[in-house]
């Protein structure tokens, strides 16, 4: 396994992370245990949750397997987050993290889900960073993180914070050219680097025909590929892969043991291979599955990547059919109310996409 210094924290997480938001079998608690205890004999030592994966279930899931790591004794540490602002409900929240986790502090507290700057002055106004400054000095967290999905300049203002040690941001082999602006106040500041959907919440591996401009061999799996890319950026600390099953684990851990280095000019030659429709792919975090319609827009958005990704409305239609089982004119119940948009961390147009997929009902 592959650790480096998580900015000027002292911590060494390692390069490979292990998500707790993709789990496939939710409700067998005994597999998804397995799956961590199989990342941390690889060496994998950062778990990444938060509150609203699976409702609590993730923590809770993470407080046994962390159980089970301290019996088998591997080290290990502890990501998660709030949406919380002001001192006494973060305060009440975390109290419930600590008892879900099993643990006594957390590791990387994160300010979580930063997609706009009003939304920050916002929780800063309610005293987030005051209220965070108090955690830490209880002993209660260890480092003051944040996680954005800002993109461009507008992540300067967010990192420029003195109490933040650590960031927590997407970032792919299909999206980069979008959030290179945090990697130089990431430099400059010396911040730890966390990324998050490195697999493109499974567009990545789903696509392998498509992504294989990133392989440098024949025998490198398209998700080898996409990790090695990641791993060859020397400021990230950690990319957190969100595993579904077990044989994810054991495929990302082989791309650990596979990784042998790159060369600046194979990075160069992938950077500028990639296709202008990448830029705006949805991730499937799921935050936009609030539809007051009922819309399953989290299945529509999937299917509308099939449509860039393949360039046909064919494709589009394919997936909706015969991986999700509805049907386009399932978009055409949108109201227009906008909550989707607002949610999406990517800012997407999925209103207008909408629209789009409800335009191919017969």
């Amino acid at each position: 396994m592959i650790y480096r210094m998580y900015g000027k924290t002292g911590k060494k997480p390692s390069i490979l992370g292990f998500g707790g938001m993709r789990f496939k079998e939710i409700k067998n608690r005994d597999l998804c245990v397995e799956m961590m205890v199989e990342a941390a004999k690889a060496g994998v030592n950062y778990f990444d949750t938060a509150p609203k994966y699976f409702g609590t279930q993730s923590e809770e899931i993470f407080g046994e397997g962390f159980l089970e790591l301290r019996r088998l004794g591997f080290p290990f540490y502890c990501a998660t987050k709030t949406f919380e602002a002001s001192e006494a409900v973060i305060r009440r929240e975390i109290e419930g993290q600590l008892k879900r986790l099993n643990l006594d502090s957390i590791d990387f507290y994160h300010i979580w889900c930063i997609d706009k700057l009003e939304e920050w002055r916002m929780r800063k106004e309610k005293g987030v960073i005051e209220a965070f400054k108090k955690l830490k000095e209880q002993g209660l967290i260890q480092h003051i993180c944040v996680s954005s999905h800002l993109i461009g300049d507008q992540i300067k203002e967010l990192l420029k914070e003195e109490i933040l040690e650590g960031v927590l941001f997407g970032y792919s082999a299909y999206n980069f050219a979008f959030r290179q602006k945090a990697f130089e106040i990431i430099a400059e500041k010396d911040l730890g680097c966390a990324v998050m959907n490195p697999l493109g919440g499974g567009i990545i591996p789903e696509n392998p025909d498509i992504f294989s401009f990133l392989k440098l061999n024949k025998k490198e799996s398209v998700v080898e590929a996409a990790l090695h890319f990641l791993f060859s950026h020397e400021r990230i600390n950690t990319a957190i892969v969100g595993f579904g099953e077990l044989k994810e684990v054991h495929e990302a851990i082989k791309a650990v043991e596979s990784y042998s280095g790159y060369d600046n000019k194979e990075v160069e030659r992938i950077k500028n291979t990639l296709p202008d429709t990448f830029k705006d792919l949805c991730t499937g975090c799921q935050y936009c599955d609030n539809c007051p319609e009922k819309i399953p827009i989290p299945k529509l958005m999937d299917a509308y990547n099939h449509k860039k990704l393949y360039g046909k409305n064919e494709a589009l239609l394919d997936r909706l059919k015969w991986h999700w089982n509805i049907s386009p004119g399932e978009a055409s119940k949108c109201s227009e109310c906008g909550e989707c948009e607002e949610a999406c961390t990517q800012h997407l147009p999925i209103i207008a996409r909408l629209k789009e997929i409800s335009e191919l009902a017969p």
